[in-house]
């Protein structure tokens, strides 16, 4: 039964310049199959209202590999960043309110409980943002999530513009998120490019938001393993040997 207050929106825009090819980053396979199938499927089981995926590089691939699935195709005609990516979405969403699930095209571990689990928390607490993080051993080129005194969630910095303390933050942003749709929206319209990337950053959204008083939470994964990205060959392998054992 589709859930007419769900959205979902894929993130499949990117080159994977570490990838070393001219693939888009999610066509690369995993065990056989793009790493965006094990993506798609898993936000299928969801039953959303609608699966948006935004696509860029190489996006005629993309396009004609999964032709015949229930997906709606939008095109980010420049590489700006993931908040940028999201924007492109915002034209095809009017007359819709509820919860946009935001989430990478190359999270091939990411499991249907895990989501359900997030989707849930999100809605229960009435959340303007819930984050789906974890907590790793090296923290390594992810988000850190920085956290007030309260313990609190109060702003997610990416690598690049991490100070040293920051850079020893354990806990990561998965670049999986749950919004509201209205305040998803009215956050992007206000983040800006001024970063060590000059993009426009999702993530930047959640100090947004907390800023202005909505009610942002983090939901940590039970298992980090299903919320690792995949940017490099050796990270590919890895995801592949985890998926074997199982």
């Amino acid at each position: 039964m589709v859930r007419p207050e769900l959205v979902v929106i894929v993130l499949a825009a990117g080159k994977g310049v570490r990838m070393k090819s001219d693939l888009p980053k999610v066509f690369h396979a995993v065990l056989g199959r793009p790493m965006l199938t094990y993506v798609l499927e898993t936000v299928k089981k969801l039953s959303p209202f609608k699966i948006f995926v935004v696509v860029g590089h190489q996006r005629q691939l993309i396009i004609a590999h999964y032709k015949d699935w229930p997906i709606t195709f939008v095109v980010q005609e420049e590489q700006m960043g993931t908040g940028h990516a999201v924007m492109q979405v915002k034209p095809y969403l009017n007359g819709f309110s509820g919860t946009a699930l935001v989430l990478n095209g190359d999270v091939p571990l990411i499991s249907e409980k895990a989501v359900r689990r997030l989707m849930d928390f999100h809605v229960k607490n009435k959340a303007a943002a819930t984050d789906l993080t974890a907590e790793l051993p090296d923290a390594g080129g992810y988000g850190r999530i920085v956290r007030g005194e309260n313990g609190e969630i109060t702003k997610i910095v990416e690598k690049k513009d991490a100070s040293p303390a920051e850079l020893k933050i354990k806990e990561i942003n998965t670049g999986t998120f749950c919004f509201d749709k209205e305040a998803l929206f009215s956050a992007l319209s206000k983040i800006r490019a001024d970063n060590a990337q000059k993009e426009y950053y999702l993530t930047d959204t959640v100090e947004i938001l907390k800023k202005e008083g909505f009610p942002v939470l983090a939901f940590r994964a039970d298992d980090a393993a299903e919320t690792l990205g995949v940017n490099t060959r050796e990270e590919l392998a890895a995801i592949e040997q985890i998926l074997r054992s199982r």
